[in-house]
């Protein structure tokens, strides 16, 4: 998986499509990562039992969003990339396809 935690990423597919935001975890045993603001469901919670001051509500949970729906930002344009790896001074490191800036 080429998108790592801390990558600013633009949403390519679904009901966020177009949105930029920043990867706050990778999970690459299942090619998901968790995107700030996007994807993000009402999940109701029940409120605590005997104790009154323990009320239910309503809470917003960032879900999971398939890898293959977002995209890295090139650091150049501000526009959608892939990523691509090179070899310098003898370490890996990941580039942009588009402009060829590292990421």
């Amino acid at each position: 998986m080429k998108i790592k935690k801390g990558d600013n990423v633009i949403v390519l597919a679904g009901k966020d499509k177009g949105k930029k935001s920043k990867v706050l975890v990778a999970l690459p045993e299942i090619n998901k990562v968790i995107v700030e603001g996007v994807n993000v469901s009402k999940k109701h919670q029940k409120g605590g039992r005997g104790s009154k001051s323990k009320k239910g509500e309503v809470i917003e949970k960032t879900m999971p969003i398939h890898v293959s729906n977002v995209a890295i930002i090139d650091p150049k344009d501000s526009k959608a990339t892939r990523v691509g790896y090179k070899i310098v001074d003898g370490k890996k490191i990941r580039i942009a396809k588009r402009s060829g800036q590292k990421i």
